[in-house]
């Protein structure tokens, strides 16, 4: 019977560079023997995706918080089903750019929705899974926006303004306080290469429980 494989998260808020810190990690335990799926939320599926663009797309219509939390775990829930699950159960390991952590961020923290009407969602969408660890990639506020609009143009959730990115700082933040022991926060402020030396420290973590659990197989 083959072990479970490693679920393994990367948030935070806008410009904090997780698209390219995830390809990081990805490669390094790639080169070092794991057997990784990386993917992304919302996203990772054909319905995911779909999904993905009507959230990110500007509207003329103001879009109501309930919608867009209901379209999130919508995604979510086929994530889990098609993607996700099948790959944990195969023994790999999952990177996922995001997961409902950012919703706790950005729909909680970010538009105000209450705590509970997530936790709920949580509760009937995934049952028991959770991430076995969680990179949070920090930084203030002002230079996560300042990053992203060198990017190009901005998507739906990237025009809000500094205080809802506040807001969502300030979740995570409180988030991975109240889970210390699966949270490693990243100071994402500093150099790509001073952020990578920190991934480093945590992709060997990593390494080293991937390494014991084979050996207690």
């Amino acid at each position: 019977m083959s072990i479970r494989g490693l679920f393994i998260t990367v948030e935070g808020g806008e410009g904090v560079g997780k698209s390219t810190n995830l390809a990081f990690l990805e490669s390094f335990l790639r080169d070092n023997g794991v057997d990784v799926v990386c993917t992304r939320e919302p996203g990772g599926t054909a319905i995911g995706e779909d999904i993905r663009r009507l959230l990110l797309q500007i509207r003329q219509e103001e879009v109501c918080a309930m919608t867009e939390l209901l379209l999130i775990f919508a995604a979510r829930a086929q994530h889990i089903m098609e993607a996700i699950e099948p790959a944990l159960a195969a023994g790999r390991t999952v990177l996922c750019d995001r997961f409902t952590d950012a919703t706790y961020a950005y729909q909680c923290g970010g538009r105000r929705v209450a705590w509970d009407n997530v936790k709920q969602l949580e509760s009937l969408v995934q049952d028991k899974l959770r991430p076995d660890v969680t990179l949070l990639l920090d930084a203030p506020t002002v230079i996560g926006m300042s990053r992203a609009r060198v990017r190009g143009e901005l998507d739906r959730f990237e025009q809000e303004d500094l205080d809802f990115f506040d807001r969502v700082r300030s979740s995570y933040l409180q988030q991975a306080k109240n889970d210390s022991g699966r949270y490693r926060v990243i100071d994402a402020s500093v150099s790509l290469d001073q952020v990578q030396q920190q991934l480093l420290t945590v992709a060997n973590e990593v390494l080293s429980f991937w390494h014991q659990r084979s050996v207690g197989s």
